[in-house]
């Protein structure tokens, strides 16, 4: 399998970002968004200002997965990072969300961050947990019934976190 390459996108990288965006959320089954998101509002969700940085992964010159790195809170809360991640559907499992999730942390690290927390990782995702664990995220709580998960109904959201 071609190998991944995990850069900093540009503004000119939407294009590619916005299907695998699209096909992921409106899949009901890992993010919170409405899956009827226009294509507009979900620029500015995934694409917003500094300190806000968006990440794509490539494989064979082609945008394969997509990741967000942000304060998790303004001000006095701006030293703990937040991120969010996406694949291609059609290529999960071919190590794209771990080598995004390593050049997300070591990109963290290099800002300045003193920790990572993801506030809404679905409990029934197995192999999202699995990665974050691996990488030394741990369940620090778990919001009950907080999703309404498309085939599962309502399922917790995981509150995961590590220091960098």
């Amino acid at each position: 399998m071609a190998e991944v390459t995990v850069r900093l996108a540009g503004r000119e990288d939407w294009s590619a970002i916005w299907p695998i965006w699209h096909r992921v959320v409106a899949a009901g089954d890992t993010y919170t968004w409405d899956p009827a998101t226009s294509e507009d509002e979900a620029r500015g969700l995934w694409m917003p200002p500094e300190p806000a940085v968006t990440i794509v992964a490539e494989r064979e010159d082609a945008v394969v997965g997509t990741a967000l790195l942000k304060p998790v809170q303004p001000g006095l809360g701006d030293h703990v990072a937040n991120a969010g991640f996406m694949v291609a559907p059609e290529q999960a499992g071919g190590g794209i969300g771990r080598a995004l999730a390593e050049f997300t942390l070591d990109e963290a690290r290099r800002r300045g961050y003193r920790a990572m927390q993801f506030s809404a990782v679905v409990a029934s995702n197995v192999r999202a947990v699995r990665l974050w664990e691996s990488l030394g995220f741990a369940v620090v709580g778990t919001v009950p019934e907080a999703f309404r998960h498309a085939r599962d109904g309502l399922v917790g959201l995981h509150i995961m976190h590590r220091s960098l």
